[in-house]
């Protein structure tokens, strides 16, 4: 029950996150808050980095999103390893704020912008932060459980 919880309050900090940003940030605008972070509103209508923007269509890729997050959360009940749970929550907690977010919106808003001097990532949101951090927990984990197999 506390997952689920978990799941819920992620949620809604990433959907109020992009409404206040929605809100108070016009389109393709930026607000510096510091040298290497900037805050911004882009419509991202790829996946991730804006891949296949224009190519895909909208309920093609919420598609794609819903099957893999149903597999992903096969996932976490078939592990017993605590922080794959984990990873997965965050995963999966990511993964169902940016469907909300396209399925409302036929885009996922973007607003965090990193950057230095002519180097830039791309725009993302707290949404992506979950699932890169859930993503690392398992690579972690993955690692650390090769590492042990390789030195019995």
């Amino acid at each position: 029950m506390i997952k689920l919880f978990i799941i819920l309050i992620l949620f809604v900090c990433d959907f109020i996150s992009k409404k206040i940003i929605y809100t108070s940030i016009d389109l393709n605008s930026f607000i510096k808050i510091l040298p290497i972070i900037d805050l911004t509103h882009i419509h991202n209508f790829g996946i991730s980095f804006g891949l296949f923007s224009g190519i895909l269509n909208s309920w093609i890729i919420v598609f794609i999103g819903i099957i893999i997050t149903l597999i992903i959360i096969f996932l976490t009940f078939q592990t017993n390893d605590i922080f794959e749970k984990w990873g997965f929550i965050l995963i999966i907690s990511g993964a169902i704020s940016n469907i909300f977010d396209r399925t409302i919106n036929n885009y996922v808003l973007d607003f965090i912008y990193l950057h230095y001097r002519d180097f830039y990532w791309p725009a993302f949101n707290l949404a992506d932060i979950y699932i890169t951090l859930g993503i690392l927990i398992i690579i972690y984990k993955f690692v650390k459980e090769i590492i042990k197999k390789n030195t019995k």
